[in-house]
């Protein structure tokens, strides 16, 4: 129901019992402003600035409902209402109210072009909590800080008082912030039990820092905006999926173990599967991200960008990959938007028009660090189309079950599309651009129910196109936002903005300076990855510094002990997939989706899977106990059967005891029983 209230000094808009919006003279809704940025890109990381003629208010801001009556001077119940603000000589903006499909949905337009800045203040309340703005890694609830949506690398350390971030920023320009991320959404949820979402790629930045309002500011005023009001917050994020898209059900493979990363030929994969199998390891599949050959940069081990096989660094590949598949074991490989230039796929796209090109009419290359390469322009329909069809001819029809689908962060805003839209607005769409010709190549070939692949970059067409999101590179270590932790907080910020299928590089990924990744780091990156949709290592940039899962004996033997895991869960799992493709639960999800309490509106260390088992993974170096949050019901303790009923606990938690409990009363308690017996 929406209402149209007027007050003493303006007036207020209440839909379904929550107020959204409330406008006066002296706090006025809506700002606008003229403003010239400045973007330069380095490696994916961006560095923004922006000259903003003052922010100014309407002259007036009028709201109505039609027929107009006396009524309107009284809380009004309607089906519409109109806002048309003044800006005097910068023309007017409207705004139509109305209810569609059970949200309320809001047309915006402006009438004077030169209006380039628009902030709009939601009502916000005292200790009201903020969710989702995609995936964020250092904080959960986003409440207390404002978050720029901008597509980028997550940068390495991710906290500026970090010594790990100063040198990467003295270095390279890349130690990046608490909230620079691979998939931006202007999309977040309030504890007041509603979302909302802006329908526009420009730049924006949320800023929920105000005790009293959210400001929501856009470079664009955006065609459309959406506020889904609920019952409770479940409700709301399955809404978030029905409006923008769901993820289907994973290939069954994805749950029948592990699939190692393993790089450097054949050979070497072969071996190095052989003997994880020997110590019981459960292999679904192997990945080898360098199918295409290698390049080494000062970065460390890098890929040969020209997504054809490489026969000389995997002979006999095109006969291995059958004889796998016969064992159960998939092989996946890797792809990203770009083409490296000299190259094949490089010259047949430049020859075909198919690339993007610069402000000279020439070719742009990007700067990938000691190379460059091409970017497909995805506005052209016929390249869009010729890219489908490399995957289908190199990737499908090669074998391959799946493919990390890499990128999608690093359009540059200089470059000139095919199409004729501003760079500017086609960097934040990019990332669904790439997922859709991936799933689109899939579909067409019919491999839908058989192939996997997963991506960084994502927006709000992800969850339309993308089957699995995994986290990006983070840091082979303990840090809070950009280690072992920020991948669970990641995880549960994508719930909260849609997004229900998610998972990490076993291990982390960015190796420099001191980092080394280390065997306990692995274990327990491990062992949380059993209790997630996909279990995947990686071997990271610089693998020879890095802790390894064939580095030890002990190692594999707990590794596959957490594959025993993954794999034992695999029915509830496959259940709780399913639930996210039909009704949009995050198969990740945090705790306050099913338990109406206040304290857990911080927690960012804890999850459900699915809706009976709950796990607290271990996140600080050398802990063998793990105090543990649980909410008002009855829950077991997977490892000893103690039963607890909520509040704080204390558990025993030595390495390959993930702190794991179920719901007594869950219709899987007889598998959960047994868990213990087959780990």
């Amino acid at each position: 129901m929406l209402f149209l209230k007027k007050h003493s000094e303006g007036w207020s808009i209440e839909y379904r019992g929550v107020e959204l919006l409330r406008h006066s003279a002296s706090q006025p809704f809506l700002r606008v402003g003229i403003g010239t940025e400045t973007i330069s890109m380095h490696h994916g990381n961006f560095e923004i600035t922006d000259a903003v003629e003052q922010m100014f208010p309407p002259v007036s801001a009028e709201a109505w409902v039609e027929p107009i009556t006396a009524t309107n001077v009284v809380p009004t119940v309607t089906q519409s209402v109109h806002v048309r603000c003044d800006f005097g000589a910068y023309g007017e903006i409207s705004f139509s109210f109305a209810e569609n499909d059970g949200r309320l949905e809001t047309v915006c337009t402006v009438s004077d072009a030169r209006l380039n800045r628009f902030s709009l203040r939601l009502l916000a309340e005292k200790g009201e909590g903020v969710y989702g703005c995609g995936e964020q890694f250092s904080h959960f609830n986003l409440r207390g800080k404002n978050y720029p949506l901008w597509t980028r690398e997550q940068g390495v350390g991710r906290n500026k008082a970090t010594e790990i971030t100063q040198m990467a920023d003295k270095d390279d320009c890349a130690g990046g912030d608490y909230h620079t991320t691979f998939y931006p959404q202007t999309t977040f949820v309030s504890s007041r039990k509603y979302f909302f979402h802006a329908y526009t790629w420009a730049y924006a930045d949320f800023d929920f820092s105000a005790a009293d309002c959210h400001e929501l500011r856009f470079w664009e005023l955006p065609a459309k905006m959406v506020w889904s009001v609920q019952p409770n917050l479940l409700s709301v994020v399955q809404d978030i999926s029905a409006m923008l898209g769901r993820q289907s059900v994973l290939p069954e493979w994805v749950h029948d173990g592990m699939t190692l990363g393993i790089q450097d030929g054949t050979k070497i994969c072969l071996d190095k599967t052989e003997k994880a199998l020997a110590h019981g390891v459960l292999v679904n599949g192997i990945w080898a991200q360098d199918w295409v050959g290698q390049r080494f940069t000062s970065f460390g081990k890098r890929l040969k960008w020209n997504w054809v096989w490489n026969s000389e660094l995997y002979p006999e590949l095109d006969r291995v990959i059958p004889e796998l598949n016969s064992r159960g074991i998939k092989f996946l490989g890797y792809i990203n938007p770009y083409v490296l230039e000299n190259n094949s796929l490089y010259d047949e796209a430049k020859s075909k028009g198919f690339l993007a090109l610069d402000v000279k009419g020439e070719t742009y290359l990007v700067d990938f660090g000691e190379f460059y390469a091409g970017l497909v322009d995805f506005t052209n329909p016929a390249a869009f189309i010729w890219y489908k069809e490399v995957i289908t001819k190199y990737l499908i029809g090669f074998g391959l079950s799946g493919w990390m689908a890499d990128f999608g962060e690093y359009l540059p805003t200089d470059v000139v599309l095919h199409s004729g839209i501003d760079a500017r607005v086609a960097h934040n769409e990019w990332p669904g651009l790439w997922a859709r010709v991936n799933s689109e190549a899939i579909a067409e070939a019919g491999k839908s129910d058989e192939i996997v692949f997963f991506m960084r970059a994502g927006n709000a067409e992800s969850l339309r196109w993308c089957p699995m999101m995994w986290a990006g590179d983070q840091n082979v270590d303990w840090s809070e936002d950009d280690g072992l932790p920020s991948v669970i907080t990641s995880a549960l910020s994508l719930a909260m903005s849609g997004m229900g299928l998610q998972h990490s590089d076993v291990g982390g990924y960015t190796t420099l300076y001191s980092l080394k990744r280390t065997k306990e780091l692995f274990l327990r990156w491990a062992e949380f990855a059993a209790c997630t949709p996909m279990m995947r290592s990686h071997e990271g940039n610089r693998p020879k510094d890095n802790w390894q899962f064939d580095s030890d004996d002990e190692t594999l033997d707990m590794l596959a002990a957490s594959t025993r895991l993954f794999v034992a869960l695999k029915e509830y799992r496959k259940h709780a997939v399913e639930e996210n493709a039909r009704e949009g639960t995050p198969v990740m999800r945090p705790l306050f989706l099913h338990y109406d309490d206040a304290g857990l509106a911080n927690l960012k260390d804890e999850y459900l899977l699915g809706p009976d088992l709950l796990v607290a993974p271990i996140i600080i170096e050398g802990a063998t106990s793990r105090s543990v949050l649980l909410p008002a019901d009855e829950w077991i303790h997977v490892w000893t059967g103690n039963r607890y009923s909520g509040g704080f606990i204390t558990v025993s938690a030595p390495l390959g005891h993930i702190p794991i409990f179920y719901r007594a009363s869950s219709p899987f308690r007889e598998l959960f029983e047994q868990l213990k017996g087959k780990i």
